[in-house]
């Protein structure tokens, strides 16, 4: 008898972002969490590019957490733009496919 529970399964996205309102300065968090076989690989794109996080860039104010969902220790927010403002998907991928979450958007409150 075979164990289907052990069959490798594509990933899905069980926890998507939501649209999130910060003050300039302060933490925030972007929900994802996603399931799979192998477990998948979270990347975050915002406005369609790729999210770099402290894995990539040491210096960076955002961590990718364990179980995918994106931390931002400070919003950035200055005279010259808003970083960290737009619309952000999480997608998950394994070797059987990708899923990609809800869009979310990340504003960045007042002045």
């Amino acid at each position: 008898g075979s164990n289907t529970q052990l069959e490798d399964t594509a990933p899905r996205i069980v926890e998507h972002p939501t649209d999130v309102l910060v003050s300039k300065g302060e933490p925030a968090t972007l929900s994802c969490k996603a399931e799979g076989r192998p477990a998948p690989v979270v990347e975050w794109y915002k406005d369609g590019e790729r999210v770099e996080t402290d894995r990539e860039d040491p210096r960076s104010h955002r961590t990718l957490l364990p179980g995918g969902s994106l931390f931002f220790l400070r919003i950035l927010h200055g005279r010259r733009g808003k970083p960290d403002e737009g619309v952000y998907v999480c997608v998950a991928r394994n070797y059987l496919g990708e899923a990609t979450s809800r869009n979310a958007s990340l504003e960045v409150a007042g002045e």
